[in-house]
């Protein structure tokens, strides 16, 4: 994980949703960090496995993560959790081999992407997930700009 600088923030701006209907920080950290778990302990051994890819329902799965969120864990545990998470992520991916990455899956019993009609694999899943992660980095840095600008 990308970590360019370290921003202390107080525990209101860490738990308070970033806008109306939306997740906090800390919710949004804990999500990131439930799915990166999720690849090392379901996805990566499937793919090993000769396997497709399943995943569960998104918005029970999403759940769990902001339940863990708001389950009194400290800020500084859950950011060194998803940091060494992803470093793990991130090492498994590394020594994956090039076959297995490229190779064609079904996700869910989906063939394709919907909305590009690219054949999966887990080369074009993690790109997803890259994507994905990188709108909650912009929307966290959007609101952080925006609460330390505002006045006190």
């Amino acid at each position: 994980m990308e970590v360019n600088a370290v921003v202390i923030v107080d525990d209101t701006v860490w738990t308070n949703p970033i806008a109306d209907g939306k997740w906090s920080i800390s919710e949004i950290v804990s999500h990131i960090q439930k799915w990166d778990r999720y690849l090392l302990a379901e996805t990566l051994p499937a793919i090993r496995r000769g396997e497709d890819i399943e995943f569960p329902d998104f918005d029970t799965y999403n759940q769990i993560a902001s339940d863990y969120a708001k389950s009194g864990i400290l800020h500084s545990e859950l950011i060194e959790e998803t940091i060494l998470t992803r470093e793990q992520l991130v090492l498994e991916l590394s020594e994956m081999p090039v076959d297995a990455l490229h190779r064609h899956v079904t996700v869910n019993g989906v063939s394709n992407c919907p909305h590009t009609g690219t054949p999966y694999s887990l080369a074009y899943i993690i790109k997803e997930f890259i994507e994905h992660d990188s709108l909650h980095k912009q929307q966290i840095v959007e609101f952080l700009g925006e609460s330390t600008s505002t006045p006190k």
